[in-house]
């Protein structure tokens, strides 16, 4: 039976691995259960998952450990970096465009309409923070 990337994401693992996850819920325990379930994989690990989104962002976000893709698959959203010395990088993207959100670089993004995004995520140590 095929599963949905939007309900179950995929953790790609040492070893060339790829395993199902549980039902996505975006709550902090879904991730934390995923991150007790993958820890031996460390920096190396990538969850890969697929969102839909109709509004902005309500939060910031950061990968330390390793880089995150952003794909946007259909219509059109635009990533917000905030680098190392301050400066906001705005990225537009739409159907097939992607940008790469450096480790350790705080994330955001804006959507007017409907937007849908692919994410490759070096999930290990993510923090989040109020927009």
């Amino acid at each position: 039976m095929a599963d949905k990337l939007t309900n179950n994401p995929i953790h790609l693992g040492l070893g060339a691995t790829a395993f199902s996850e549980p039902p996505f819920t975006g709550d902090p325990a879904w991730y934390q259960a995923y991150g007790e379930r993958h820890a031996n994989d460390g920096a190396e690990g990538r969850l890969v998952s697929l969102h839909y989104f109709t509004e902005p962002w309500t939060v910031w976000e950061m990968h330390p450990v390793g880089a995150e893709v952003v794909m946007c698959i259909k219509g059109e959203m635009t990533l917000i970096q905030q680098m190392d010395n301050g400066s906001v990088r705005q990225i537009a993207l739409g159907e097939g465009e992607y940008a790469i959100n450096p480790p350790g670089v705080w994330h955001t993004a804006d959507v007017e309409g409907e937007a849908t995004a692919l994410f490759i995520t070096a999930g290990q140590g993510t923090e989040n923070r109020d927009r």
